[in-house]
């Protein structure tokens, strides 16, 4: 991997010129005469980090629009897995693709994945250069044979990239996944060094089935059966109180809150400022194309900062820098990437951003203008591991 060498970029409030050797960012501020493998005129553009959507469902970009405005339990079972039991791995290959190419053209380089036959995601997570955690998913539903194939893939797995792309084990959630098979799946994870994503307490539904299966709500329930720690990503977390808050953050647990998906379906509003007190690291999440109905992160963060003023009641919640380190930087960080912040030897993942197009004019702030003015148009390239994804809008491995 060769150098590149950025000219003129806006960084902090001042243009510079940002050397990146091999992947990661080498001088901030590199002396005039500085020679690189490559050169990347930047002027009137700004760098910042990009995005790292920690819960989504790739190949559901093919129900887009299909079954919306219901509850999400008729959702599920009477549109969204009957549709699911009809997909080809070609449509899951194609599914995948069209959400890779949405992901990097509005900034994203980095997703968790939760869903069926991830071979097809990960051949195309791999030709397009992005980075990914790919969940292997499992649910009761399926046979003995096909958890055990799955546990299989799991400890024979070799990234084929060398470093963009991981497992994790998925347990889906706990209304789809048992005790012992909750509690293999953690064991599975924790012996291999993975992470573990799943789905908790997302609507008042699974709460109350959960009370009346289990005696509890899910936070005790998984945290009973020793399933919590600091490698887990819980998706959602809208109906938990203050002890479940504090029990999550005790055991490390990283949240990825999904603000559009959440309102959309209905599903009840995150409690933010409940789980910031309590200490819980929070990152941000699409959820999938059938329940957004995009993966613009840029958007997520907004909706995410909007929703935390007009829940508390108080423009200061959730300022803009916070909203954009829950969609960067701490993303980056729960899945162990040495990346999501523009600094000498970090991982080289950025985005330069368009400062003449309108909705980034005139630039009193520039982070607040990303997170509540602009627009994914914005985005001129993307850059990954210190390889160019997307230049002047084109997506270079197409």
């Amino acid at each position: 991997m060769g150098s590149l060498l950025i000219k003129n970029v806006l960084l902090d409030g001042k243009k510079t010129d940002i050397l990146i050797e091999g992947n990661r960012f080498g001088s901030l501020a590199a002396p005039a005469g500085t020679v690189a493998d490559t050169v990347l005129e930047a002027e009137g553009m700004a760098i910042l980090p990009p995005f790292y959507n920690t819960h989504t469902h790739a190949a559901m970009s093919l129900l887009r629009g299909y079954a919306d405005d219901m509850p999400l339990q008729k959702w599920l079972t009477d549109y969204i897995w009957p549709f699911e039991n009809k997909m080809t791995r070609q449509d899951i290959r194609e599914g995948s693709r069209l959400a890779v190419r949405e992901m990097i053209r509005t900034g994203s380089v980095f997703f968790s994945d939760m869903y069926f036959d991830i071979e097809e995601t990960i051949e195309v997570v791999q030709e397009y250069g992005m980075r990914a955690a790919i969940g292997v998913t499992f649910v009761e539903s399926h046979s003995k044979s096909q958890q055990s194939e799955k546990l299989d893939m799991l400890r024979h797995w070799v990234d084929p990239t060398g470093g963009l792309i991981s497992l994790t084990v998925a347990p889906h959630a706990i209304y789809t996944v048992g005790p012992d098979l909750l509690v293999k799946c953690a064991e599975t994870a924790r012996t291999l060094g993975m992470k573990i994503h799943i789905h908790i307490s997302e609507t008042r539904h699974e709460v109350d089935d959960c009370v009346r299966e289990h005696g509890t709500t899910p936070v005790r329930y998984l945290d009973s059966l020793g399933f919590l720690g600091p490698d887990v990503i819980a998706a959602h977390v809208v109906h938990v109180d203050e002890e479940e808050a504090a029990i999550l953050a005790r055991r490390g647990v990283t949240i990825s809150h999904c603000p559009c998906s959440n309102m959309k379906l209905a599903s009840g509003t995150f409690p933010y400022q409940m789980l910031r007190a309590a200490g819980c690291r929070i990152t941000l999440g699409t959820d999938g194309d059938s329940s957004n109905n995009n993966l613009d992160m840029r958007e997520e963060m907004k909706f995410a900062a909007l929703l935390a003023k007009s829940t508390s009641g108080n423009p200061e919640t959730m300022p803009a820098g916070e909203a954009l380190a829950m969609a960067t930087r701490n993303g980056a960080e729960a899945f162990g990437i040495d990346a999501g912040e523009i600094r000498e030897g970090m991982l080289a993942d950025a985005l330069l951003i368009r400062l003449d197009d309108e909705r980034m004019q005139p630039c009193h702030n520039l982070v607040s203008n990303w997170v509540y003015a602009a627009g994914s148009s914005c985005i001129d390239t993307v850059l990954c591991n210190g390889r160019i994804l997307m230049k002047d809008r084109i997506i270079l491995s197409e």
